[in-house]
C-alpha cells in the first residue's frame, strides 16, 4: 500500500524534519499573493494558497539563468543543480512541468533545464482555495498529471499522502505515517474531486473540439478586435506555466575577454520577439501587428502543440488573466467565442 496518513499534529514535525535535511521550495504568502519560494520553518509553508504569481517552472527554468561563462578560449557551466523538494504544487502546476519536461527531452535535450529538474522531487498537493480567474476543470480533461513524486490531500484531522515513487517514499523517513484507511481514502478522493466543480470560468467544448475550430478560425476578422487593447507587454506569456521560449545574450565584461553567458525568459507577445535581422542591417518583424501576435499565442494554446502534447498547452491555472492589465488576455471569453461562429 503507497497510501498514508499523517495527523494535523504530526504535520508540523514532519515538515521540520523534511527541512533540516533538504532545500525545501513551496508557497509562502507575499503580501496579498503567493510565491513558490525556499521553506525556512514549517510555517512557512501555505498549502491553502489559491495560485501563485509565477509557477513552479522557475525553479527548474528560471526568469534569469546564467548557462556558460567565459574567459579567453576557456569556458565553465554554471548550470550547478541542488537537490530541492518542490513541495505543495497543484495538479495543473504538474501537468505543465509535464509538458515542459517533454519539450525539453525530445530532439537535444536542454541538459540546462533537465540538471535542475531531474535531482528534484515534486510532491503535489489538493487545491484548498480556488483562483477566481481559473478554469483548470475544463481545459485538457483527458491529460492525468504525471510527473510528481507524491501527493498529498488536506481531510479532516491531517493529510492523505500517496508516495508514487521512489522519491515520494523516502520523505516517510520524516514524519509518523500510518496506513491511510479505506474511510481517509475515499475523503481524500472526494475533497480532489469535488474542487473541480469550484472553478469560476468554463470552456464549452473539449480540447479536440477547440483545436480544430480555433485552427480554422485563422483569418476571423475577430483576432484584431480582441486585440485591440492589448499593450504588448508579455504578461501573459512571463506568468503562464507552459511558455518556454527564451533568450541567449552573451554579455562582456569591460575588458573584452570574460563574460556570461545568460537566458532569459521572452514571450510572442513581446513586439521584438518574431523580429528577424536581415542582411544590409535591415529586419523583418512577420509578426508585426498585435492581432497577429494574440493570434498566436492563442493558437500555440489551443491548438499547435495539441498533437505533440496529447492535449491544450494551457492547464487553465488563470495566472494570464490575472496579469494582464487590459484584462484580454483570459482565453476562456475568446475560446468561447470562436466556437460559437
Amino acid at each position: 500500500m503507497n497510501a498514508y496518513f499523517i495527523k494535523d499534529t504530526d504535520f508540523t514535525q514532519f515538515l521540520g524534519k523534511m527541512i533540516e535535511a533538504h532545500k525545501v521550495v513551496g508557497p509562502k504568502a507575499k503580501k496579498t499573493r503567493f510565491v513558490f519560494d525556499q521553506i525556512k520553518k514549517p510555517e512557512d509553508l501555505r498549502l491553502d494558497y489559491d495560485v501563485t504569481i509565477l509557477p513552479p517552472k522557475k525553479l527548474f527554468f528560471p526568469p534569469r539563468q546564467e548557462l556558460v561563462r567565459f574567459h579567453g578560449q576557456k569556458a565553465s557551466s554554471c548550470i550547478h543543480p541542488e537537490g530541492t523538494i518542490l513541495f505543495g504544487v497543484h495538479f495543473y502546476d504538474i501537468k505543465a512541468i509535464d509538458m515542459t519536461d517533454q519539450l525539453f527531452r525530445e530532439t537535444n535535450p536542454d541538459w540546462n533545464y533537465l540538471a535542475n529538474r531531474e535531482c528534484s522531487t515534486i510532491i503535489g498537493s489538493n487545491i484548498q482555495n480556488v483562483y477566481k480567474r481559473a478554469f483548470f476543470s475544463s481545459v485538457g480533461k483527458g491529460v492525468e498529471p504525471k510527473g510528481h513524486d507524491g501527493f498529498i490531500t488536506k481531510i479532516s484531522g491531517g493529510y492523505v499522502y500517496d508516495a508514487i515513487t521512489a522519491k515520494g517514499k523516502n520523505l516517510l523517513k520524516f514524519g509518523a505515517f500510518t496506513d491511510a484507511t479505506e474511510a481517509q481514502l475515499t475523503e481524500a478522493s472526494k475533497a480532489n474531486k469535488e474542487v473541480l466543480d469550484k472553478c469560476p470560468e468554463k470552456l464549452n467544448n473539449e480540447s479536440l473540439e477547440i483545436s480544430e475550430k480555433v485552427r480554422n478560425q485563422f483569418k476571423s476578422p475577430m483576432w484584431k478586435e480582441f486585440s485591440e487593447k492589448c499593450f504588448s507587454c508579455g504578461s501573459c506569456n512571463l506568468v503562464c506555466p507552459t511558455c518556454y521560449c527564451f533568450d541567449v545574450q552573451d554579455n562582456w565584461n569591460v575588458d573584452q575577454q570574460t563574460g556570461v553567458r545568460e537566458r532569459t525568459w521572452d514571450g510572442c507577445l513581446l513586439e521584438d520577439f518574431s523580429t528577424c535581422s536581415l542582411t544590409g542591417g535591415h529586419k523583418e518583424n512577420f509578426r508585426e501587428t498585435r492581432a497577429s501576435r494574440y493570434r498566436h499565442r492563442i493558437m500555440r494554446k489551443t491548438s499547435y502543440l495539441t498533437a505533440k502534447l496529447g492535449g491544450p498547452a494551457c492547464v487553465g491555472c488563470g495566472r494570464c488573466a490575472g496579469a494582464c492589465t487590459a484584462d484580454i488576455a483570459d482565453p476562456v471569453p475568446v475560446i468561447n467565442r470562436l466556437m460559437e461562429v
